[in-house]
């Protein structure tokens, strides 16, 4: 478990992102924003301009859809990094058809050793039905495995409902 982990987990559109934003944010340390959404279409293109508009200039922004190891291994200690959304990132692993196993191994390693504090940001997406075709499955069946390591090596776990932070796991700064 690495106590610099912390893990901000809650449906689409939950608040989630604004409550990891706001908690590094308080933490005083460099912001760094690890972006894993890659913008294919207008709506995504709409939703990483208004993120990058609510974030303000003070966010240091690196891009990583598929493979943020260099990005969370080159950041200090002096540093907040959020990484806004495992999500996203787990789906660029699907539709690429790679070796989902290895990348994640790699991910988590790569959380775990990095020198700054953390903030990885993801949706719960179990909660609803039984998706009806296979690639659904497969990534909400992903999804679930990969939220599950993510909580279980970090020091704080938050979940956001409606706006509001319901921790599960450590207690908030």
């Amino acid at each position: 478990m690495s106590s610099g982990l912390i893990f901000i987990l809650g449906g689409a559109a939950s608040g989630k992102s604004e409550f990891a934003e706001a908690l590094a944010l308080e933490s005083g340390l460099s912001a760094h924003y690890l972006a894993t959404g890659e913008a294919l279409d207008e709506e995504m293109r709409h939703k990483v301009k208004a993120h990058r508009a609510r974030r303000g200039a003070e966010w240091i922004t690196h891009e990583a859809p598929l493979d943020p190891a260099p990005v969370l291994a080159a950041l200090d200690h002096d540093c907040v990094c959020l990484f806004d959304c495992a999500t996203f990132w787990l789906s660029n692993q699907l539709m690429r058809d790679g070796d989902l196993a290895a990348a994640e191994a790699r991910l988590l390693d790569a959380l775990t050793d990095c020198p700054a504090r953390v903030i990885v940001v993801s949706n719960e997406v179990g909660q609803g039905i039984v998706p009806a075709d296979a690639l659904s499955r497969r990534f909400r069946e992903a999804q679930g495995r990969l939220n599950i390591a993510l909580a279980a090596r970090a020091g704080l776990v938050v979940q956001v409902v409606a706006g509001l932070p319901n921790v599960l796991k450590g207690a908030l700064p």
